[in-house]
């Protein structure tokens, strides 16, 4: 599974100007099943986003994760927004490939599951909608973007 990663103080998805998901500070989480990923892969991308450090401590360092952002035991939130365009293979011509994507049914499934295991260990969780034209706003805080493959095997 790919994820890409944005520390932000503030994020919102919209679709068909209708607010369906937003956070205050913490990440929004781009998602994509990829071909040959399984809930092995989806429960390590989680795992590893939810202990990345790179929130600020007190002095400055990027020392927490989002599970401690403001060291006072209270979580940041996670936008978790599907985005399957995160597979695209840019190497040959001008149009991308989107072959490596998992199609549309299974990245559904992992993608439903992953939310599902989020919520089950994370207390502030949103999403987008799956499949849909979604608008997403963030303020990007840093600006901190960092790109996560889990690979299956």
């Amino acid at each position: 599974m790919i994820g890409l990663l944005q520390r932000v103080r503030e994020a919102r998805v919209e679709v068909a100007g209708e607010i369906v998901g937003r956070i205050g500070p913490g990440l929004l989480a781009l998602v994509c099943a990829e071909q040959g990923d399984s809930e092995a892969q989806a429960d390590k991308l989680l795992a590893k986003m939810l202990k990345l450090r790179i929130f600020s401590d007190e002095v400055g360092k990027m020392n927490r994760s989002v599970q401690d952002l403001d060291g006072q035991g209270t979580c940041g939130g996670l936008l978790i927004v599907s985005q399957f365009t995160l597979a695209a293979d840019t190497r040959g011509g001008n149009r991308p490939s989107f072959t490596q994507a998992a199609p549309p049914a299974q990245g559904e499934r992992l993608y439903d599951y992953f939310v599902a295991q989020a919520r089950a260990v994370h207390p502030m969780v949103a999403t987008g909608r799956f499949a849909a034209d979604m608008q997403v706003h963030l303020v990007n805080d840093g600006p901190v973007t960092l790109p996560l493959r889990i690979a299956p095997g």
